[in-house]
C-alpha cells in the first residue's frame, strides 16, 4: 500500500514533471507552471473558501487543473473525496484540496492529480512526449 500524502509532497510531484519554474504569489505562495501556465498553486486564504462553522478563511487551499469539466465533477461529487470546489470556480477547469486534508489521498493518488494537471496545461507536444515515455 502506498504511504499518505503529505503538503510537501504536492511540490515535489510538480517539480518532477519536466520543464516545470515555480512563480510565487503576493505572500510567496508558490505556483508551479508548465510554459507560463499554473497547473498547481498554493492559494493565499479567499473569501470564497471559508469553514462553514466559523466563516474563517481556509489558509491552506491548493488549486489543481483538471483536464476536463467531467473529471472536476467525478472529484467534487464523490462523497469520499477531499476535493472541492466553490463558485468562483464555476466554469474553471481546476479543483480545490485543503492542504489539512491531503493525507486522506495516497501518494499515488496525489501524484496523479499533478500529472493530470500538468498534462492539460503543458504544450501538446510536451504532454505527447511524456505520456509515451511514462504509459504502458
Amino acid at each position: 500500500m502506498a504511504r499518505r500524502a503529505r503538503v510537501e509532497d504536492v511540490g515535489r510531484l510538480a517539480l518532477a514533471m519536466p520543464h516545470v519554474t515555480v512563480e510565487h504569489g503576493s505572500l510567496g505562495n508558490p505556483i508551479y507552471q508548465v510554459g507560463r501556465k499554473s497547473f498547481v498553486y498554493f492559494r493565499t486564504p479567499s473569501r470564497d473558501a471559508v469553514d462553514p462553522g466559523t466563516g474563517e478563511r481556509y489558509p491552506d487551499v491548493i488549486i489543481f487543473w483538471v483536464p476536463s469539466q467531467s473529471d472536476k465533477l467525478a472529484l467534487v461529487q464523490d462523497p469520499e473525496s477531499p476535493f472541492f470546489t466553490t463558485g468562483h470556480f464555476d466554469g474553471h477547469l481546476s479543483v480545490l484540496l485543503r492542504g489539512a486534508h491531503v493525507g486522506t489521498l495516497d501518494i499515488e493518488e496525489l501524484g496523479e492529480v499533478v500529472q493530470d494537471g500538468w498534462l492539460c496545461r503543458a504544450s501538446p507536444t510536451r504532454a505527447r512526449r511524456w505520456l509515451a515515455d511514462h504509459r504502458l
